[in-house]
């Protein structure tokens, strides 16, 4: 199993890198948390990979912190969740606050993740609230932001990568930038991804 790649950044999307490494471009599929701390494309690039392996398909996944990668695993042995919505979640919210949130009960705050639903929210507190493991500090400085008209394509490509419309979603990305959201995509997707629901 695939458990570390690094190598050159080929590119970088909302929720996706591809990495080559070895003369292989490797495709991850990476949360927003990890995105907004990839260097820019042609840097060099280290992810925590997740190998995940169905009949059909060997899926990878990627993250900078070890604390990501451990939520993501906690995740997919609740029922009902899957890789696929995994990342959405880890997307949704920073790993420290969502085991905040799911320790302390926090409901209505899941829910506000786009595919959650309370049933799910519900699961999740239950079969996580004691099994979490406690953040290990391991996350990166968040670098600069590219020019604002390329966060605010990022931050439109990221929830429509999270299955928002594209009417809603960009109505969202205006309201966020006219609430005084910061620039710098996390902290505007997340504002952003508030205002959508």
């Amino acid at each position: 199993m695939i458990a570390l790649l690094r190598g050159v950044l080929v590119e970088k999307h909302p929720n996706q890198a591809v990495v080559e490494t070895g003369g292989v471009g490797y495709d991850v599929t990476i949360p927003v948390s990890t995105f907004t701390h990839l260097p820019d494309a042609g840097g060099e690039v280290r992810l925590r990979i997740h190998t995940h392996v169905r009949e059909d398909a060997l899926s990878l996944y990627g993250f900078l912190t070890q604390d990501e990668k451990s939520l993501f695993e906690k995740l997919i042995a609740v029922s009902g969740i899957g890789p696929k919505l995994a990342i959405t979640i880890l997307s949704g919210l920073p790993a420290v606050e969502l085991i905040g949130s799911i320790r302390r009960g926090e409901v209505e705050r899941l829910v506000r993740i786009p595919g959650i639903g309370k049933k799910t929210a519900e699961r999740m507190v239950l079969e996580l609230r004691d099994k979490l493991p406690a953040p290990s500090g391991d996350e990166q400085a968040t670098p600069a932001a590219p020019a604002l008209s390329a966060v605010d394509q990022d931050v439109l490509s990221a929830l429509l990568n999270l299955g928002c419309g594209r009417p809603q979603a960009e109505a969202a990305v205006r309201k966020a930038k006219a609430a005084g959201a910061p620039a710098d995509f996390e902290p505007l997707f997340r504002r952003a991804l508030e205002l959508v629901r």
